[in-house]
């Protein structure tokens, strides 16, 4: 109710009174003013919060829109890496001994990001030379790698995939893969534009694609600069030997250590794979078994044969992203 609707009431009669007092109202005026005001004061706020509320009803206010900001150069662009290894010898000396030891890395992908991803899930958990027959069947199959398309692999039955090596599992991630293409959920161009945690949140939407497969994605097939897998083991010790520290790095940790790369963590994890892959001792060669030793008590030379394998197959998992990941020079 607005302020012209309010009534004033009467003021009642004044009674005869001494002239000193005449000046001063009674206590019903009084009383009767000091209603007006508050009413009026009251009446006036209500109108101010009607009209910011028909205010805000007419523009309401917009949605924030999610935006993805443009990933920096990538280091397949000329000079990048340069720049890179200059920073990182200037911010972390201790890494510069390493820089010394090795060529500067090459970061060239041939492929289209759906390729490459396909590629990255048939080589999982397999040993290299498994997943690259794996994948020279799956190239075939296809028809070579321009036949690499969402469409061509769709259209493939787990039955097919399972005759040159693909399990049904795998199988299921490809298709999933192919789908969220197909779908429009997912574009090479949607990709490359995407920044770093947008395209990790989207990345890890399909099946057999976890944070590992999108760092080795971001490095070594879109090039991208800043990327730290923080939770691969090969860069891990590459830490803990490059400071000297008593225990592997947990995940956790490796962002403070390696702040000091930042933006070119990428390049900072490539040479901490160089590192390791200089520093594994190879695999003794193997021992001539006896026949008649193998029951003996203690199975020393079964031991040592477990060992052996062991120690092989360690090797086979901290080299593994410089040799499953196209690009790498």
């Amino acid at each position: 109710m607005g302020e012209q609707s309010l009534s004033q009431p009467k003021p009642q009669p004044l009674s005869p009174s001494p002239p000193s007092s005449a000046a001063s109202p009674t206590p019903a005026l009084a009383a009767a003013s000091t209603s007006i005001a508050t009413t009026s004061a009251a009446a006036a706020s209500r109108s101010k919060k009607a009209a910011a509320h028909a205010s805000s009803d007419s523009n309401p206010p917009k949605k924030p829109r999610l935006t993805f900001a443009l990933p920096g150069r990538p280091l397949s662009a000329a000079g990048v890496v340069t720049v890179a290894i200059s920073h990182l010898r200037d911010a972390d000396p201790v890494l510069a001994a390493v820089i010394d030891a090795h060529e500067p890395p090459v970061f060239q992908c041939p492929h289209r990001p759906f390729h490459s991803l396909v590629r990255s899930i048939l080589y999982q958990q397999l040993a290299f030379k498994a997943a690259a027959s794996v994948y020279s069947r799956f190239l075939s199959l296809l028809g070579g790698e321009a036949s690499v398309t969402p469409d061509a692999v769709l259209a493939l039955t787990p039955h097919q995939l399972r005759q040159i090596g693909v399990s049904p599992r795998k199988s299921s991630y490809l298709h999933d893969l192919a789908r969220k293409y197909v779908s429009g959920i997912l574009s090479d161009s949607a990709i490359i534009n995407m920044d770093d945690r947008s395209l990790a949140a989207m990345l890890t939407m399909v099946k057999g694609i976890g944070a590992w497969s999108v760092h080795m994605f971001m490095i070594f097939s879109l090039a991208r600069p800043d990327v730290l897998p923080s939770a691969d083991l090969g860069v891990r010790k590459g830490v803990q030997m490059l400071y000297g520290l008593e225990d592997v790095p947990r995940p956790s940790q490796m962002d403070k250590l390696c702040e000091r790369w930042r933006p070119y963590r990428s390049v900072g994890a490539w040479y901490m794979w160089r590192l390791i892959e200089s520093k594994v001792p190879q695999p003794a060669p193997a021992i001539p078994v006896d026949p008649l030793a193998l029951p003996s008590p203690d199975g020393q030379i079964m031991l040592q044969q477990q060992q052996q394998q062991q120690q092989q197959q360690t090797v086979i998992q901290m080299i593994d992203p410089l040799q499953m990941l196209p690009g790498m020079g």
